[in-house]
């Protein structure tokens, strides 16, 4: 099947007489006719739904459509962005283990690695997302387990060269991690760059309409981790009786243990609820994700031709340094968000977003309204000067979010609110 129809048939098929439309199993347990059956499936002998923390009919339906958009074995829904990369990272990552992290990442992503993971005694090393193949590899330390990165960057939209990224991590052992919340499968899918393992927010693009938080994370099946640097997958686990995850589950190892290991122990679950409005927006995110690239455009273009603006970052503008990747990687389009920078600095940037009357500021991004942020105050606020630096913030940056809007009427908005800057 062809993507848009992945998007709305995939990872459900109901039988004669059963709902056409995916149910909401809004149900914490399942019944099974003896202890038997269920001890099979708390040993990973069958397969089955026992309890919606470790799985459940209706996100195991929006799993499989989000594992058959991005190409990949299998997927696990998190109760947020967050959480499926926490959730990604302690899956192979230890106290004592190092990781390597683009600077220009989301702020929480940032302190995630920064402060938290740091304090659980696995330690990061932030590189830059333009950094080179020689300095990339002077990264790696012996105890490195993965590299991390952002397909485009939140909110300085830089393009990472994932082809490069996924070259230096296997030659080191170790897979590469993207989190692809922006470009969406729509517009980009790592795993036939040589990503192995894929983050979303859910909560943004595939969402669509600001209304449930989520996350998920994605396996794509190709990373071999019997190498003896991933003890945790390739040797007994004696919590599940003594089970080898890659004998057992072959390509599915990371997947399986994220959720029987992970999942079971830290319990960050989607719920129900939020499963079946995510894939509500699923079913549309081939609609949406042109039209918020091609509103994005025409925004960016108006700014970069406006003399009260300072300079605009959008991959799609010709002018971008990243213009040749994203045509590399993304060439019908990177995503909504247009950054820029307002003559005047901080306050005039402040003074614009307070006269915008269709967008509104608030602490979101990639949904179907148009709306705005300020970084260095808001998502980044914990980053220090040289952080937000290393991460490409100004203080004078504004995250514009192009929604599906008329684009005469987000102009418009916009024309108003420079305007008042007079």
């Amino acid at each position: 099947m062809k993507i848009e129809t992945k998007c709305i048939q995939a990872g459900y098929t109901p039988k004669t007489g059963e709902p056409r439309v995916l149910p909401i199993v809004q149900s914490t347990t399942f019944k099974y006719d003896t202890s038997e059956a269920m001890g099979a499936l708390f040993d990973l002998e069958a397969e089955g739904f026992f309890y919606t923390r470790l799985a459940n009919p209706t996100l195991d339906a929006v799993e499989k459509k989000i594992a058959a958009l991005e190409g990949g074995v299998g997927a696990m829904l998190t109760a947020s962005g967050q959480a499926a990369t926490l959730s990604g990272v302690t899956n192979i990552c230890n106290s004592g283990d190092h990781v390597i992290c683009s600077s220009a990442v989301y702020g929480g992503t940032f302190n995630l690695f920064e402060k938290t993971l740091r304090g659980l005694g696995i330690d990061c090393t932030f590189v830059a997302p333009d950094i080179t193949e020689e300095e990339l590899n002077n990264s790696f330390k012996e105890n490195t387990k993965l590299v991390f990165t952002e397909s485009v960057t939140n909110p300085s939209l830089d393009v990472a060269d994932v082809e490069l990224f996924a070259k230096c991590a296997h030659a080191h052992g170790v897979p590469l991690f993207v989190d692809n919340t922006f470009p969406t499968p729509i517009n980009f899918r790592p795993f036939e760059w040589g990503a192995d393992i894929v983050v979303h927010s859910t909560s943004k693009y595939m969402d669509g309409h600001a209304v449930a938080l989520g996350g998920v994370l994605v396996d794509s099946g190709n990373f071999d981790w019997t190498s003896g640097k991933f003890p945790m997958l390739s040797e007994p686990d004696e919590s599940y009786h003594g089970i080898t995850y890659t004998e057992q589950f072959g390509k599915a190892a990371f997947i399986t243990k994220a959720r029987t290991h992970i999942m079971r122990d830290m319990g960050p679950q989607q719920s129900p609820m939020n499963a079946f409005l995510l894939n509500l927006g699923l079913e549309t995110l081939f609609l949406r994700v042109p039209r918020h690239c091609e509103n994005a455009l025409a925004v960016a273009k108006f700014l970069e031709a406006n003399d009260k603006i300072d300079w605009v970052n959008y991959p799609g503008l010709e002018s971008s340094k990243y213009y040749e990747l994203a045509q590399k990687y993304m060439p019908n389009g990177t995503c909504g968000v247009v950054s820029f920078g307002v003559k005047g600095g901080r306050k005039a940037a402040e003074k614009l977003m307070a006269n915008l009357k269709l967008a509104a500021i608030v602490t979101h991004v990639a949904d179907a309204r148009t709306c705005c942020l300020h970084p260095a105050s808001s998502t980044h606020r914990q980053m220090t000067d040289e952080q937000l630096e290393a991460a490409g913030i100004s203080p004078a940056m504004i995250r514009f979010s192009v929604g599906i809007e008329n684009i005469d009427d987000i102009i418009a908005d916009l024309q108003q609110a420079i305007d008042c800057l007079d």
